[in-house]
């Protein structure tokens, strides 16, 4: 046993807490389409600074993921940020052009666009503004 080997043997007997320390097993790491995941299950619970910072770091994690973009394409349009939601479901595109959830999100944003420009004629008046 090399010394080194044997200092770190007799700290670890000479301390409980930094044995355990030691003992303890390092959290898993997830990838990209793990992260994804997790950021659509915490956006289903309701847990939307939860569900963007996963969705984050799916991109982080893999850049060139396209389902990382999706994830927070999905999570923007759910919250109502059209102009968010586009943008990255345009970068999942710029990945993979064939992309089928961008390609449908993208043409749900522009309903739900036509949708409100019709409103606003309609009536002469933005919706939700008197």
């Amino acid at each position: 046993m090399k010394a080194r080997d044997s200092v770190l043997a007799l700290l670890l007997l000479s301390s409980p807490a930094l044995a355990a320390t030691a003992a303890a097993p390092a959290p898993p790491v997830l990838n990209s389409v793990q992260l994804a995941d997790e950021a659509r299950a915490a956006m289903a619970r309701g847990e939307v600074d939860l569900a963007l910072r996963l969705a984050q770091s799916a991109i982080v994690a893999d850049p060139s993921h396209p389902a990382s973009y999706d994830a927070l394409g999905d999570i923007y349009a759910a919250n109502h940020q059209p102009d968010y939601a586009r943008n990255y479901y345009e970068q999942a595109l710029s990945i993979d052009p064939s992309d089928p959830a961008a390609t449908r999100a993208i043409a749900s944003l522009d309903r739900a666009g036509d949708t409100r420009k019709a409103e606003v004629s309609a009536d002469g008046a933005k919706p939700g503004i008197p």
